[in-house]
């Protein structure tokens, strides 16, 4: 029993779900329209603005599809409602992110900047305010890219263990480690 997949999905006001025949779900909202193909093992309904999901079989693969779906049309429906944001901060000495529309630069300690471009379906913005970590700010309707592209720019410099220098979400906690005490 997939306790995910039996959830319903509210659908707020201002946000509609339309499905194709070929198991085409379009989820349109005041933020934007996202798609999403289900797999044809997963029947789909709308009834009194709630989504629900239901699955054809009890084999193994089907119940798993099932709670991933039900899943990633929750995301969609809070995406195109509310949106979703991503923060990451640079920390180091010297660390910088600018951006000039999409194309995002960064200065993380290597010899070089490194130039992103950041996908259009994404708003990015960064922040450099005096006495405060570098950030960088993400919002976009489509949480799955969103998370690619945090993850991308987060794997550029990974924070280290012994100085917690690097790229971080806001909030993270890095696990850090002790290092090396002088011998005597």
């Amino acid at each position: 029993m997939s306790r995910i997949g039996n959830a319903p999905i509210d659908i707020p006001s201002g946000v509609t779900v339309s499905i194709s025949d070929t198991n085409l779900v379009t989820v349109k909202g005041p933020k934007g329209e996202l798609k999403q193909a289900v797999d044809a093992s997963i029947q789909l309904g709308v009834e009194d603005g709630v989504l629900s999901l239901k699955r054809s079989s009890e084999q193994k693969r089907v119940k798993s599809l099932h709670g991933l779906y039900r899943s990633l049309l929750a995301n969609m429906v809070t995406g195109t409602s509310t949106g979703f944001k991503k923060e990451l901060e640079l920390v180091g000495v010297g660390y910088r992110a600018s951006n000039s529309g999409q194309l995002l630069e960064l200065s993380l300690g290597y010899s070089h900047p490194i130039m992103f471009y950041v996908p259009d379906e994404i708003k990015v913005e960064t922040k450099m305010e005096r006495g405060s970590n570098p950030s960088i700010i993400l919002e976009s309707v489509d949480n799955q890219l969103l998370g690619a592209i945090a993850a991308k720019i987060r794997s550029f410099r990974k924070p280290e263990p012994y100085k917690g220098k690097g790229v971080r979400y806001k909030g993270e906690n890095i696990r850090r480690k002790a290092g090396k005490t002088a011998a005597k």
